[in-house]
């Protein structure tokens, strides 16, 4: 599944502090709101890999979210958690351009198995489980990362920022947007972090032969061979 970025819009604080513990210690990237007007700003500042989305909210229901958001062509997968288990919600829910709904209360296992069912079905089923520039590979399953066949022992957000930097190989991805994939909106993250952790990307990857990640001065970072 990999490490994603994900906004999790729940006015319940003891169950949103849960969910918010459980995905990030999966490696997840989570940030966390408690009404609906902020459910329905956030995604249309920062792009998420998923939502996971309260129905019965302060200020803005649930569903109407999922619809304004659609409305603006935002199309980040949403799994709504609902107290309510008729068949006329869920319908409801689907119509609003939700495209999971679990129904409270849960396991978190549930909610993981939706996460990772959800992200394999819009996928189409063509999962790059394993993303490689030259000789370095990164398992999204394992949290695996090999030089040539190596493994190389990362921290989290070495590996998280590692992730996001092959998923975007060849591309040049600035400081600005390093932080908000890879830091949450909690976090006092000052702009050195990314070079403090870009450095320590390449004190474990780089050698003579290759020198994955090229400092693009005054725009930010791109990871490619040598």
């Amino acid at each position: 599944m990999g490490t994603m970025r994900i906004l999790v819009v729940e006015d319940d604080h003891k169950l949103a502090a849960a969910i918010k513990q459980g995905l990030e210690h999966e490696s997840h990237v989570v940030d966390l709101v408690y009404t609906g007007s902020e459910g329905y700003e956030y995604p249309q500042i920062t792009k998420y890999d998923l939502i996971v989305l309260d129905r019965m909210l302060p200020e803005m229901e649930g569903t109407l979210i999922s619809k304004k958001l659609r409305q603006k062509n935002i199309h980040t997968p949403i799994i709504m958690l609902t107290a309510k288990g008729e068949v006329n919600d869920r319908v409801s829910g689907l119509d609003s351009g939700v495209d999971d709904y679990l129904v409270k209360p849960f396991a978190f296992s549930e909610l993981l198995a939706r996460i990772r069912a959800l992200t394999r079905r819009l996928q189409n089923n063509d999962v790059v489980n394993i993303l490689k520039v030259g000789g370095l590979t990164l398992d999204i399953n394992t949290f695996e990362v090999k030089l040539r066949g190596i493994v190389i022992e990362l921290s989290g957000k070495e590996y998280a920022l590692l992730e996001y930097l092959m998923r975007n190989q060849g591309k040049i991805v600035t400081k600005d947007q390093i932080m908000s994939h890879v830091w949450d909106f909690d976090s006092s993250v000052m702009p050195n972090f990314v070079e403090v952790y870009i450095n320590h990307l390449r004190n474990k990857l780089d050698d003579k032969t290759n020198k994955f990640i090229k400092t693009i001065r005054g725009f930010g970072y791109k990871l490619g061979e040598k």
